[in-house]
């Protein structure tokens, strides 16, 4: 019997190895997004046991969560169902999971070990030299967070900078639709400060968004729940997918950020390479003259 375990595990292993369409080098940087994840049902559990047999052939480093982390209650007990166990190889293997808060989540979760968020609603983090992602929280935008996100892009340093958050500022759902106010505020910033790219969740599907104003727009909200048919047909949409949950594998090697969608039963629902936005300061009065940005299929 655990002879016939383990041919199945390495013929899995061969199968998600022939799927691999990253580059998969050994110095790039590797991580993997998800999202909606705190339902402790059947389907989280099974795209966390997907994700995981990815790892073994693409090895990342770390996972960002899109918010909305716990559905309903938050007890202890609620934490082990709806993280602990589903990740558990994961997190046992030292994998870090960054989080963001959803409006399903309670601040306090901030205050949870295994979400790295430092017992703050906003943070940032450097993975690797050159690159920086800043969590915000999108519930409460308020000034003291603006301020602090315009001094942290500001002061980064970084070629990337990835911003995550809960709600998306474009989006071509039915149900929830873009957060235009909340675009208001940070999309100003975003192009000021050369934002690379913007993960988000809430909806519960995947698209990915044509460039808005030279920023790639990725929503990965369906890691555990799903809205079937809610993805609506726009100019914005690049690819989307909303007929099954999903999750992504990214990595980052020099200014190319290589991606691939994967559904809970194994699909490839979208794969390419983002070219990250070249940053160039005028000559008179160092202010942004271009951002160019392009995403290319493979």
């Amino acid at each position: 019997m655990k002879r016939a375990v383990l041919i199945l595990a390495a013929l899995t292993a061969t199968l998600v190895a022939q799927d691999l369409k990253l580059p998969n080098h050994k110095d790039s940087l590797h991580f993997a997004v998800i999202g909606d994840t705190g339902t402790g049902g059947k389907e989280q559990y099974e795209v966390a046991e997907l994700l995981n047999r990815y790892r073994a052939v693409f090895p990342f480093d770390f996972v960002v969560m899109m918010g909305d982390n716990m559905y309903g209650g938050e007890k202890p007990s609620d934490f082990q169902q709806k993280f602990e166990r589903p990740y558990g190889s994961m997190l046992k293997d030292g994998v870090k999971f960054y989080a963001t808060l959803g409006n399903h989540d309670d601040p306090n979760q901030r205050f949870f070990k295994e979400f790295n968020m430092g017992g703050e609603r906003f943070y940032t983090f450097k993975p690797k030299d050159g690159i920086r992602f800043f969590s915000l929280d999108s519930n409460y935008m308020d000034p003291k967070q603006v301020t602090w996100l315009e001094k942290e892009l500001g002061n980064s340093g970084s070629d990337w900078k990835i911003a995550f958050f809960h709600h998306p500022l474009y989006s071509s759902g039915e149900a929830h639709g873009p957060s235009e106010q909340l675009r208001s505020v940070l999309e100003p910033l975003f192009l000021k400060h050369g934002v690379s790219l913007v993960l988000s969740g809430h909806e519960h599907f995947y698209e990915r968004l044509k460039p808005q104003k030279g920023i790639t727009y990725f929503i990965m909200g369906s890691s555990a729940k799903l809205r079937k048919g809610d993805l609506r047909k726009t100019d914005i949409t690049a690819k989307g997918f909303d007929t099954d949950n999903a999750f992504m594998l990214c990595e980052i090697e020099g200014d190319q950020l290589h991606f691939q969608t994967v559904s809970r039963t194994g699909q490839i629902v979208d794969s390419g390479v983002v070219t990250r936005p070249q940053v160039r300061a005028a000559a008179a009065g160092g202010r942004l003259l271009t951002l160019r940005v392009s995403v290319q299929r493979v």
